[in-house]
């Protein structure tokens, strides 16, 4: 048995020993580690954004506790354990990659996408082309997920530039319920579309729209809190200060970030 085994070993045994003498492991359900998982997997997303090698490592073995916890749990009730969890993710990779483990050939990542999305219809008896995009996904996420997928059967812009002519038509509709129109919910719609056709300039430009925004709001709150340290230290308040005072320590804190 290799080391690699040898750990993943241990692992188990530790989990077994958790949920046999631990007060907190033994009371844990499916249903009370549901909203920590996705606590763990947003730390694991952070810590991939500051690209800090070190910390993703940590939280991967947080992730891959859960996923222990879950098959540990799944084995008392007789319903699935860690090898079937194991087993059936080798036989999905196998079957979802005949490119590699079978005899058919591809010539581009987006060919493999396609035969992908054909692949899991076929596993999954059809349910859609949009069915396996999870409902509890965060909405820019979601909506690049749902475009990829319907890229992937076809449904897509013949040509990428042809995207910037809805992104037009989406604001100049959002623009025009706003001067028009006191109805919040069409305000929203509009608003909701103009949204939707970013995510797809994102997606065909080859932009992670999640990450870039995230990089935006990080920026956004150094640039701040930089403003908000200075004023401080002044013994002022921001409450007090004109826009174009507060926009002297803005532009500071941009010139910062420049030459750093």
């Amino acid at each position: 048995m290799n080391e690699t085994l040898v750990s993943f070993q241990k692992l188990l045994d530790i989990m077994d020993e958790l949920r046999a003498k631990c007060p907190w492991d033994k009371e844990q359900t499916f249903e009370s580690l549901r909203n920590l998982t996705i606590e763990e997997t947003y730390e694991l997303a952070d810590a991939i954004l500051e690209k800090d090698f070190e910390e993703i490592r940590k939280e991967l073995g947080d992730v891959l506790l859960h996923i222990v916890f879950y098959s540990k749990m799944g084995s008392e009730s007789g319903k699935f354990d860690m090898k079937s969890v194991i087993d059936g993710l080798c036989e999905k990779l196998i079957f979802r990659h005949p490119h590699v483990f079978g005899d058919e050939t591809v010539d581009n990542q987006q060919q493999v996408l396609g035969r992908w999305e054909q692949l899991k219809k076929k596993e999954k008896n059809h349910k859609g082309t949009l069915a396996g995009v999870p409902k509890s996904l965060p909405a820019v996420i979601k909506a690049a997920r749902i475009q990829s997928k319907a890229r992937a059967v076809g449904f897509d812009w013949e040509q990428k530039e042809d995207v910037w002519k809805k992104v037009q038509e989406e604001l100049d509709e959002l623009k025009h319920e706003i001067d028009t129109n006191e109805s919040k919910d069409k305000i929203e719609g509009e608003f909701g579309d103009f949204m939707f056709s970013l995510i797809n300039v994102a997606r065909l430009y080859d932009i992670e729209p999640e990450t870039a925004l995230e990089r935006t709001n990080a920026k956004f709150k150094r640039r701040f809190e930089y403003l908000e340290s200075k004023t401080k230290a002044e013994g002022r308040n921001l409450k007090d200060m004109t826009l174009a005072e507060m926009d002297v320590y803005w532009d500071e804190a941009k010139a910062l970030e420049r030459n750093a």
